[in-house]
């Protein structure tokens, strides 16, 4: 049996908050017939805290865990973008070389590792010991540091001083892959911007178990309450620097001076900029907007399959291509509004039809379209079906993961 470390800074273990792609994959690698180790951190990124490892224990020894858990210590941090961060993973990373070097438990050896990036120098610290020890090294790409940084610190000189040594890792990490796994076509060719390399590559989306997010809605429909004519234009996610939630609360505002007082907005999740947002919201009397805040994902299915238009809410400068929450907005089967500029993303709203592309940061072209779609129930229909097709067909995470799998396969075998 051959056996995977797979290496993570963000995942959600069972009661935990946050995205459940790599405890999926170890779940689902082990199922394959590998031996795989998941290996994180003792800091819970979604809750700012450290995890309570004796409850994971005892968890772990009841048999509620299909793989091994692993843990390196990572003193932690307060904000996404923080210097704090940066020390954080820097003595994460230090804290995986001791793991990597150090025998597992059984004594045997990993034949592949497996590790995202970002963080990095995480992944950096993964890729050599790989090479050290002639191991083949997979790199899951979800995200590109330090672009993504940029969007709140982009100060000529001092940023690219600051930043250099993520561009560092980044390209060091990218020149030891024996393969490639993005989670968009852009992040699955970023590796190769500055180097030619013959490895395979992949793009599996980080999409969702569509039979979850079903079940999910279907027990929270009684508790999720809609009125009669109501007309939910919502968005679900992080309240942060790269989604233009404000131009959402201000197209609120918009439409109710229009006169669509059926309209309403509802904005779940949360994240640093929620109270400055809910301050605006009160203090211009914008009563069609709801911050309902961070719910249980299964309850985010059933607000999800209530609304009629689901907005993928970006700023014009975010760096951001086909993030985590497309794969549950196209399973609700609704019309997708989208102001994401990933060339990529824009690209596949317009083939596919389930959706419709607009500038970001403009409230009445956001107004407009809501209207559009609110006066045109066989279009909003019609886009819905394709959302969910293509759910089905591309982001249903036990058919796009078998992708992952042929990909380790190659590598190992």
């Amino acid at each position: 049996m051959k056996k995977i470390a797979i290496i993570t800074m963000g995942v959600k273990l069972r009661r935990e908050k946050g995205y459940t792609r790599f405890s999926y994959l170890a779940e689902f690698l082990t199922k394959a017939g590998y031996q795989v180790d998941l290996i994180t951190t003792t800091f819970q990124h979604w809750e700012k805290a450290q995890r309570d490892l004796g409850k994971i224990r005892k968890d772990m020894e009841s048999g509620l865990y299909p793989f091994g858990l692993r843990f390196i210590y990572e003193p932690g941090y307060k904000k996404n973008i923080d210097p704090a961060r940066i020390i954080s993973h820097r003595k994460a990373a230090k804290n995986l070389r001791k793991m990597l070097e150090e025998k597992p438990d059984d004594g045997k050896d990993y034949d592949l590792i497996y590790a995202e990036i970002p963080p990095n120098d995480v992944a950096r610290t993964a890729a050599e010991y790989a090479k050290e020890h002639k191991i083949p090294f997979v790199a899951d790409v979800n995200d590109l540091w330090p672009e993504a940084m940029r969007m709140v610190l982009d100060v000529p000189v001092v940023s690219d001083f600051l930043f250099r040594p993520l561009e560092k890792d980044a390209e060091r990490v990218y020149s030891l892959v024996s393969g490639v796994v993005g989670t968009s076509d852009e992040y699955r060719d970023r590796p190769f911007k500055n180097q030619k390399r013959k490895v395979p590559k992949v793009t599996v989306y980080v999409g969702n178990e569509i039979a979850v997010f079903d079940k999910g809605a279907q027990n929270n429909a009684s508790i999720v309450p809609k009125r009669d004519g109501e007309f939910w234009v919502s968005y679900a996610g992080t309240i942060g620097t790269s989604y233009d939630i404000r131009t959402m609360i201000l197209a609120g505002e918009e439409l109710a001076n229009r006169g669509y007082s059926s309209v309403k907005i509802k904005i779940l999740g949360g994240g640093p900029l929620k109270g400055e947002l809910e301050a605006l919201a009160s203090d211009r009397q914008i009563y069609n907007v709801e911050f309902v805040g961070y719910v249980p994902y299964d309850k985010m299915a059933a607000y999800l399959k209530k609304s009629d238009v689901l907005v993928n809410s970006f700023v014009k400068k975010a760096p951001q291509s086909i993030v985590t929450k497309i794969g549950d907005y196209l399973a609700a089967g609704k019309a997708m509004i989208n102001t994401c500029m990933s060339p990529e993303f824009r690209a596949k709203v317009e083939a596919e039809g389930f959706g419709v592309n607009i500038m970001p940061e403009n409230v009445n072209e956001l107004a407009d379209t809501i209207v559009d779609l609110y006066e045109n129930e066989e279009k909003c229909r019609q886009m819905g079906e394709n959302a969910r097709r293509i759910a089905t067909e591309q982001f249903d995470r036990p058919q796009a993961y078998k992708k992952i799998e042929r990909l380790i396969a190659q590598l190992v075998r």
